[in-house]
Order: C-alpha cells, then sequence, then structure tokens
C-alpha cells in the first residue's frame, strides 16, 4: 500500500481521450484522463459512470441538454444514457473517472478514439 500523488500520475501521460489506470478497487478501475474538444456519442448499457473534473471544465452533453461540470465537481451518467463528453474554447481538461472494469472505452460505439488497453501508471 502507498499513496497515489494524481499531479504525477497527469504529468506521466499527455495524450487526450485515452484514460491511464491508477488503481483498481474491487471491480471498480480508477482512471486518469486528459481531454481537449468533442469525444464521441456512446453509451454503456450496464455501467455507470463517475466523471470528476480536476482542472478546467467539462461539458457533457445529453441528447436533450449539456450539463456544465467545473473544477471540484462530479457528475455521474447512468447506464444506457447517451453522452459525449467535450471541452470548449480548446481547453484541457483532467478528469478522473471511476468505472466498473468491464466498461467499454466507447461503449456500444466503435471509433478511431476507441482505447481497448488503458496503460497502469
Amino acid at each position: 500500500m502507498k499513496s497515489i500523488n494524481i499531479k504525477q500520475k497527469l504529468n506521466a501521460f499527455k495524450d487526450h481521450w485515452h484514460p491511464h489506470q491508477i488503481a483498481v478497487v474491487d471491480d471498480m478501475q480508477i482512471l486518469l484522463a486528459k481531454i481537449k474538444d468533442e469525444f464521441v456519442w456512446h453509451l454503456h448499457e450496464s455501467e455507470d459512470e463517475l466523471f470528476q473534473v480536476l482542472k478546467g471544465t467539462l461539458y457533457m452533453q445529453f441528447r436533450n441538454k449539456t450539463v456544465e461540470v467545473k473544477e471540484g465537481e462530479i457528475i455521474v451518467v447512468p447506464k444506457g444514457i447517451e453522452h459525449c463528453p467535450a471541452t470548449r474554447n480548446g481547453e484541457e481538461v483532467h478528469l478522473m473517472l471511476i468505472e466498473k472494469l468491464s466498461t467499454s472505452h466507447t461503449g456500444n460505439v466503435r471509433d478511431t478514439l476507441t482505447k481497448t488497453h488503458y496503460p497502469k501508471i
């Protein structure tokens, strides 16, 4: 057991839209990600997702509204809800995600941004 320095872990990678695993808690994984611009519209049929904004502002788009999630805030996207994370004005946003190990990166969609492996850092 040891502490995990989130700032150091975030400094260990630069890629946008490529989460990195920093811990596993039972059947849940803790991921860090850097995002910029718009992701892929998708949904997760069997898993909820938690997004915590560590830096910047996340715009979680849903088909009927967009929720602004500011630094220090979280949003939970329930299973089965189509969503598309985004940033605005070229801002790089840093996130912590908590999700089941079985959660597919882009859910029910395959795209050039889809990752099938999250590096452990």
